[in-house]
């Protein structure tokens, strides 16, 4: 495993992370779960990632009890707020109410006394941004947290929040999580550039877009028993978009690309995603221990500008590129 600073920090997480959405709670049972997080532990994984909306609440307990043995200085531990948590109408948002609440909710959850990365996990059209950023950076002033970003955020919603924390000498966004693989690279044209200026580091969701560049998935048949596409709580809808045969025959021309510098697909997608020098780290989720220790093996790799352009010349005009489609909604759920 290697490892790179989040953004301009001074703080190393794993290129690899080991995130629990969708899985922890629900797709896989907690003796499944914990199996995967020992297993990301054993192959050098130290950056952890979850939220308090994951599986009502669920994933972030299982991950507590996973990493309770753990020396706390040894993992770095990632967590977000906005999604309803709860009935009430103040249950979700980024109000200083909501965000208090939960960030509280997530340590007990969690059973630590801080966690490292405190991240938006949307924008929140309904609250004041000045609101929302006094009130991550009180929690960095009470010790509760480390460092704050966002997820999903747009660079024009990124760059007003640093205006506001420079204005206010508030600490800043260090980081923004985004949906980010072959095939969805809307944060390339404005969102990488501006972050690059900014000295955020982007830590990256489904770098195997849901497990489709994975390969499993075949023109003309069903999806294999127990896989992504056939867990109708979370995973199907998810999924969808990319269940087309013109995208299943292209993530097919990928096969040879993979064999050709010894990789898995699944590898080479995530290894795909790591050549972005803004990318601090890559999540990955699993519902075995071997897989986290397969995809664990895309660290380090690097890929040629000869596999790149072959990879891009498989998915052709395939990949989705627009960045209006890092949109938050308005209003919140």
């Amino acid at each position: 495993m290697e490892y790179r600073r989040l953004g301009s920090t001074g703080m190393y997480v794993s290129e690899i992370s080991y995130g629990n959405w969708i899985t922890h709670g629900s797709q896989v049972e907690q003796a499944a779960a914990i199996a995967c997080v020992k297993a990301a532990i054993s192959v050098g994984i130290t950056t952890f990632d979850t939220a308090d909306v994951y599986a009502a609440t669920r994933a972030e307990t299982i991950l507590g009890k996973a990493l309770k043995a753990e020396r706390r200085e040894s993992y770095e531990l990632f967590t977000k707020v906005y999604w309803p948590t709860g009935e009430g109408k103040n249950d979700r948002g980024l109000s200083r109410k909501h965000i208090m609440e939960s960030c509280n909710a997530s340590l007990r959850r969690l059973q630590t006394d801080h966690i490292d990365l405190y991240q938006a996990h949307r924008f929140d059209y309904e609250t004041p941004l000045e609101e929302t950023l006094r009130a991550f950076d009180d929690l960095i002033r009470a010790g509760k947290v480390n460092y704050i970003g966002t997820s999903e955020w747009s660079a024009s919603e990124i760059s007003r929040a640093l205006e506001i924390q420079d204005a206010c000498g508030y600490d800043r966004f260090i980081s923004n999580q985004p949906q980010y693989s072959m095939l969805w690279r809307v944060i390339e044209a404005e969102v990488v550039p501006l972050s690059m200026r900014e000295g955020i580091g982007q830590i990256v969701w489904s770098p195997v877009a849901q497990g489709v560049l994975s390969g499993k998935y075949k023109v003309g048949k069903r999806p294999p028993v127990g896989s992504r596409a056939t867990d109708k709580k979370n995973g199907a809808g998810m999924i969808s978009r990319w269940m087309r045969d013109e995208v299943l025959t292209a993530v097919e021309h990928l096969r040879p690309v993979a064999a050709d510098v010894g990789l898995t697909m699944a590898q080479l997608a995530v290894a795909w995603v790591l050549q972005n020098p803004n990318v601090s780290s890559a999540i990955i989720g699993a519902t075995k221990p071997a897989q986290v220790k397969e995809n664990a093996k895309a660290s380090g790799v690097k890929l040629s500008s000869e596999t790149m352009r072959a990879i891009d010349k498989a998915l052709g005009m395939l990949p989705e590129t627009d960045a209006s489609l890092s949109a938050s909604p308005n209003p919140r759920p």
